[in-house]
Parts: C-alpha cells; sequence; structure tokens
C-alpha cells in the first residue's frame, strides 16, 4: 500500500445505519470532523423497513427511509461528511497507532480512530415470495413488527432460541400463531421449549418447511407448507410470515485482526464499544445480537463516539503516571 498522498481523518465511520449515523452526530458535535462511508446499503436494514412506529420522538410513526434520512441529514446539520463508499480492507495498528482503511478496492484512508458500525443482515428463506412480501407481511423482527398483527394469525420459521422467544411475543398478540419446525424436535434451550409448549395459541408444525408465501395487493393472505416427511402440502391462512432463522454479522472484513464469537459477532469490553484494538470501537448490530433494535443500535453508536473522543483526548493528554 503506498502512504503518499493518502487522507487522514480523527474519526471515521464504516456503516450508515442508526449506530453510525448517531456515532456520527456525537463525533461532529465534539469536533472530530467524522466522515461516514454509508456501506452498500446506505442506511442499513432500516431502508428496507416499511413502518417504524418503536422509535422514541415520532408518535405517528415513520418508514425506515425516512428516519434514516433525518438522521443522515442532522448528522450533516453538525459538519459530519457521507460518502458512498464501502471498506474493503483494513490495517489496523495493534499498538493504538494511525489505522488504515480501504474503500472500494481503490482508495485508502487513515485514521485515528474508527467506529464499525456494519450491522447484521437477516438470513432468509431464498423464497421468491419472500422478497416479493418483504414489508408486506413479510418480516424477520417480531418485536418490530408484531404489533401490526394484533388479533391475526401468523406463522414464524425457525427452531432457536430467537424463534422460540418470538413466537411468545407474537402469541401475546396474535389470534394463533403456527410455528413451522424443519426437524422433529427444536434447537431452543429446554426452558424455551417449555415456554412454547405452554402457550396456548402457539402451534407447532414439526418436520415443516414453507414452500411458497401467498397474497394479493394487499400482502400476505396465506403461506404454502409441506411436510419434509410424507411430502403432504397444506395452505394456511395467515396475514403475517416471521423468518426468526438468525442474523449474520457483517464482519467478514474484521476476521483475524478483530476478536469475534464463534458466530461473527463483534466482541467489545464490558460496558464499552472498545474492541480488541486500541481506537477502534464498534457499535450497532455487529455487536449486538441480543437486542437488535434501532433505538439500541443508536444508543451504541452514542456510546462509540463518546469513547472515540475520550480516547483521543487522553492519546494526546496523557496522564503522566
Amino acid at each position: 500500500m503506498a502512504n503518499t498522498n493518502i487522507e487522514h481523518l480523527k474519526c471515521l465511520i464504516i456503516g450508515s445505519g442508526p449506530a453510525g449515523y448517531t456515532a456520527a452526530i456525537y463525533a461532529a458535535r465534539a469536533d472530530l470532523k467524522p466522515v461516514v462511508y454509508t456501506g452498500i446499503v446506505p442506511g442499513g436494514q432500516l431502508t428496507q423497513t416499511t413502518e417504524v412506529d418503536n422509535f422514541p420522538g415520532y408518535p405517528q410513526g415513520i418508514t425506515g427511509p425516512v428516519l434514516m434520512e433525518d438522521l443522515k441529514t442532522q448528522a450533516e446539520r453538525f459538519g459530519t461528511e457521507v460518502r458512498f463508499g464501502y471498506a474493503t480492507k483494513v490495517e489496523f495498528a495493534k499498538d493504538g497507532g494511525v489505522h488504515k482503511v480501504e474503500i472500494d478496492g481503490t482508495t485508502w484512508v487513515s485514521a485515528e480512530t474508527v467506529i464499525i458500525a456494519t450491522g447484521a443482515t437477516a438470513k432468509w428463506l431464498g423464497l421468491p415470495s419472500e422478497e416479493k412480501y418483504n414489508g408486506f407481511g413479510v418480516s424477520a423482527c417480531a418485536v418490530c413488527d408484531g404489533f401490526f398483527f394484533k388479533g391475526q394469525d401468523v406463522a414464524i420459521v425457525g427452531a432457536g432460541d430467537t424463534a422460540a422467544e418470538e413466537a411468545t411475543y407474537l402469541a401475546k398478540l396474535c389470534r394463533k400463531v403456527y410455528m413451522l419446525v424443519r426437524r422433529d424436535e427444536f434447537r431452543a434451550s429446554k426452558a424455551m421449549v417449555h415456554r412454547v409448549m405452554n402457550t396456548s395459541n402457539i402451534e407447532v408444525l414439526y418436520n415443516t418447511e414453507a414452500q411458497e408465501i401467498v397474497g394479493d395487493e394487499s400482502g400476505v393472505t396465506g403461506v404454502r407448507v409441506v411436510n419434509n416427511q410424507t411430502q403432504e402440502t397444506q395452505h394456511l391462512n395467515v396475514t403475517g410470515f416471521f423468518v426468526a432463522i438468525g442474523h449474520k454479522p457483517n464482519t467478514e472484513l474484521f476476521e483475524g485482526v478483530l476478536d469475534m464469537d464463534e458466530t461473527g459477532y463483534l466482541i467489545t469490553k464490558p460496558d464499552s464499544t472498545a474492541t480488541n484494538i486500541p481506537g477502534v470501537f464498534a457499535s450497532g448490530d455487529v455487536q449486538d445480537h441480543v437486542y437488535r433494535q434501532a433505538i439500541t443500535a443508536a444508543g451504541t453508536g452514542c456510546m462509540a463516539a463518546l469513547e472515540a473522543e475520550r480516547y483521543l483526548t487522553e492519546k494526546e493528554n496523557p496522564v503522566e503516571g
């Protein structure tokens, strides 16, 4: 890598969801002159969400794309520079020196602090109809969208703890929840399975897979499922279809560089967004596999910016021991 004429930044933010833009707002107000690289999907997962009703400050609700545009505008108001582009390679200084990041496979920038907010991607079944009705009855987040199906019949796919938790959450709101489990048993913990089995309006269909989601201009009207043992098909009359087969954090770029758990989520220090490399912080869904909400992502974005500012202050004015 040639080091000539490389742009040097105080604060580089990789990713542009609620975490990235909130980090930018705080970093800009602290005069860190942050630069945000948006990634391939500017605004992150929320731009693929229609209604957002649970983000504080929007009593009438707001659409995901509008919310992200608001956050972007607010970050820019304080001097953040938002650029379309994505990180393709990183060279982080383990001793807390200057970090280098390649953008779009062509340009390198260096930064004293880096805030990672690359998010996570929901795993989908891969059905064309799933994509067609995404946001119109199909969702990968029961906590986000369950409210819209109050009193209705829904189906959820998955067999792990998240699926079990989301099924019981939906059961409080919906009239009936069909739970589609691909094998003849759950992968969830015994406690979570027990909770599902003790919820009267959840019907578990074992050895069952979704074949096609059906609907019309109003959205989902049902799902055709098949028993993978008998090949018998049946139609479930549902208006909501939830996919809970996991999320994949967007962390391939940091493999072998930053500490991560067995599923790829970045590990941060307790009560902090600091990674194992000084000056590199992680916020949002890239390090949160528990809550995965826009508001918690924004909260950790704020933390990352505050920690980056504190890190730079301590670096410039070291405390003599």
